[in-house]
């Protein structure tokens, strides 16, 4: 038990903790629902003795006092992935963002990209072996664990202990903060009417012994919601959510067809309720990787009959996908978009899906568009789409030319738009030539 009194000697208050972190450092936060809210509002105390400290994450879920307009000049997010913390940050160009697949994070720390001085961490209470699991969000934190001159870990016996990749031994910390706090939870909104239309033609695609990846919102909710009746599919995704396992419950979702892990459930990060964290404490039915394994291309292709379901802001009639960035506003991130798109294309059997409403929420703008707005970032490039879903229909783009293409997502978009569309595509030099040489 040598590393118990290892364990106990590292203990430290949440100010010895942070005092580690000087000017001009980069450090790491882990994020999702492990974003270590108690070490990043300690460090909010030590501002005004701190000058340009870079913190890297991926998505920080909550309140974000270290992306404020006050902690400008000492505090700057380089975000890898963009929310609700620090959008306005970037906006105002306070902090920046990095463009980047979510499957490529790990390097970027590994291989000193982006080298890193500090990593913040939140794990769980150590086993008898002296290993502590990263519970809900592996993705990038183990990587920067490892890649860090130094690790403060925030110790908390509400975290649940996740089996898989996911563990770092005592041994690897400097400094540890023990707690006993909620983690953050994502409520289910539930499903509009759109969102459950669209969800029915996504699960029209869905066959039997299927492997999913499905994402955040409404729509991925709605397509668990109507899988009754399909037969052993299987999860091979980024975040697990409540209604996967509601899925499992229901016996719909079962992994035992899946030709890569089967019987398992593989992810990189947990987000949701309180019951989904208990559920899968310590449970073999779940296992956790970082994600430039979850999200490697090489890696999803195995899975036989990989359906990847993804979003987008807007989609243009050449079948260019925008899905971090509003304009030239950036919104979100790459994540891993494309990185389960090219998994699911290159599996045998396998359906990439961009899914979307027809239109924003108040019906006044349409999301299929002839020209991406100015400024708008390219996250799926139209080689790489395969089918397009919104409430109206299936666009199905593979193998299919400029002028086909336009047609099919004409099909899909809001019929208030088609006309304004359609006009767009006849005065396209290609689509005249092409009209008057079948004429």
């Amino acid at each position: 038990m040598k590393w118990l009194e290892h364990y106990k000697s590292k203990i430290v208050s949440l100010d010895q903790a942070v005092s580690v972190i000087k000017s001009g450092d980069r450090m790491f936060i882990s994020g999702n629902a492990a974003t270590p809210s108690l070490l990043t509002h300690a460090l909010v105390k030590r501002k005004d003795e701190l000058q340009n400290v870079e913190i890297n994450h991926v998505l920080v879920l909550g309140d974000d006092p270290l992306s404020k307009p006050e902690m400008e000049g000492h505090f700057i997010h380089n975000s890898l992935f963009v929310g609700a913390a620090d959008r306005q940050a970037i906006s105002e160009g306070r902090s920046a963002y990095v463009p980047v697949h979510l499957s490529d994070i790990p390097s970027l720390f590994t291989d000193r990209i982006i080298p890193l001085d500090v990593a913040l961490i939140h794990v769980s209470p150590p086993d008898e072996h002296g290993f502590m699991s990263f519970g809900v969000e592996c993705a990038a934190s183990k990587a920067a664990a490892e890649s860090a001159k130094i690790v403060v870990a925030q110790v908390n016996d509400r975290m649940p202990r996740t089996l898989g990749d996911v563990f770092i031994h005592v041994s690897r910390v400097h400094h540890i903060v023990e707690c006993s706090e909620p983690l953050k939870t994502l409520t289910e909104g539930g499903s509009t009417d759109i969102e459950r239309r669209i969800a029915s033609h996504i699960a029209e695609l869905i066959e039997d012994g299927s492997t999913l990846q499905l994402g955040i919102g409404g729509i991925p909710d709605a397509v668990l919601a109507l899988l009754e009746g399909k037969k052993d599919l299987g999860v091979h995704t980024e975040m697990v959510s409540d209604g996967v396992v509601k899925a499992i419950d229901r016996g719909i979702i079962t992994n035992q067809k899946k030709t890569l892990h089967p019987g398992k459930v593989i992810a990189t990060f947990v987000l949701g309720s309180e019951q989904l964290y208990r559920y899968v404490h310590n449970n073999p039915l779940f296992e956790m990787h970082p994600c430039d394994y979850t999200n490697n291309p090489f890696i999803v292709s195995q899975n036989a009959k990989m359906v990847a379901i993804n979003s987008a802001i807007e989609v243009d009639i050449t079948g260019q996908v925008c899905a971090d960035s509003i304009g030239s506003r950036i919104y979100s991130g790459f994540g891993g978009q494309l990185d389960f798109i090219r998994g699911a294309a290159y599996s045998k059997g396998g359906k990439p899906i961009i899914a979307l409403p027809s239109t924003t929420r108040d019906g006044k703008i349409s999301r299929i568009v002839a020209q991406l707005k100015p400024g708008a970032g390219v996250v799926t490039t139209r080689a790489d789409v395969h089918y397009v879903v919104t409430e109206y229909g299936i666009a199905s783009l593979h193998g299919r030319n400029l002028v086909q293409r336009a047609e099919a997502l004409l099909t899909i978009a809001h019929p208030d738009f088609r006309d304004e569309l359609e006009a767009a595509l006849r005065e396209n030099a290609n689509y005249k030539r092409l009209q008057s040489t079948h004429a």
